[in-house]
């Protein structure tokens, strides 16, 4: 758990994620020293991974802030749509098993690999502003409904939107760092919320969420989250651009594996 949280900090501040692409995986290997019903260890590792984002998401907004990177009227903007959008996917979440989600983290984390691998996806530009209006509601709600199904902070979803609208890798990925935020905030309590009373829960957990891990990766990750923002700004845009898209696709590997053990 500390080794998952001095990476999943890093991983916050280089790339703009909350974390979740590293959390969630290593809960995936660690909670089953806690005890509980492999059944619903998914659910537990998605609602933990978002109780850690909260935390890890504030440092690395803090680091890229300080830059003057962060475009806080896009979050602003974005929170309440991101919001509703959260409340949807935890009442999914609440609905589906085990394996559905697990399968659902790999082909998510998988598809956003792919449109950093190829060059022709990750360097397009459609247009020059934001989305706006209904197109701001049904993009910002999506992020938080498939964000809190993924135990993710919407950091990979945002950086290919603001890219795509012309913002530059490294803006876009200081901004996504605070959808984040506005994501775990809701998404924890509504996974706390919705486990609250289920049998075979892990040692130290409060519903979907264990306070164990959630409060040992998070201490470990706010330590690192500064020095990935430096090394986000420190490194060339097409580098950046290559690393995430490897990063991402071996996580989806080891999640799709995860996922048909189960």
């Amino acid at each position: 758990m500390l080794g998952a949280g001095l990476l999943a900090g890093f991983a916050a501040g280089l790339f703009g994620i909350g974390g979740g692409f590293v959390v969630v995986p290593a809960l995936f290997a660690v909670l089953p020293l806690l005890g509980g019903d492999p059944a619903i260890r998914p659910h537990v590792a998605i609602g933990t991974s978002l109780a850690t984002i909260i935390f890890t998401s504030m440092r690395s907004v803090q680091a890229h802030a300080r830059r003057g990177a962060v475009d806080f009227e896009v979050l602003r903007s974005w929170a309440p749509w991101i919001v509703g959008g959260v409340a949807v996917g935890v009442l999914l979440a609440h609905l589906v098993d085990g394996r559905f989600l697990a399968m659902t983290f790999a082909i998510g984390v998988f598809l956003m690999a792919l449109h950093f691998f190829f060059p022709v996806l990750a360097s397009r530009q459609i247009s020059d502003q934001m989305p706006r209006g209904l197109t701001r509601a049904s993009v910002a709600g999506g992020l938080g409904t498939l964000s809190s199904l993924l135990g993710i902070g919407g950091g990979t979803i945002a950086v290919i939107v603001m890219t795509l609208c012309g913002r530059s890798i490294h803006r876009a990925i200081a901004t996504a760092a605070g959808f984040g935020f506005i994501i775990a905030v809701p998404g924890a309590i509504g996974f706390a919320l919705i486990g609250l009373g289920e049998s075979g829960l892990p040692a130290g957990s409060l519903g979907y969420v264990n306070l164990i891990a959630a409060g040992t990766i998070s201490i470990m990750s706010i330590l690192t989250a500064p020095l990935g923002a430096s090394a986000a700004h420190a490194l060339p845009p097409a580098l950046l651009k290559r690393l995430f898209a490897i990063y991402l696709m071996v996580v989806s590997l080891l999640m799709f594996r995860d996922a048909l053990r189960l």
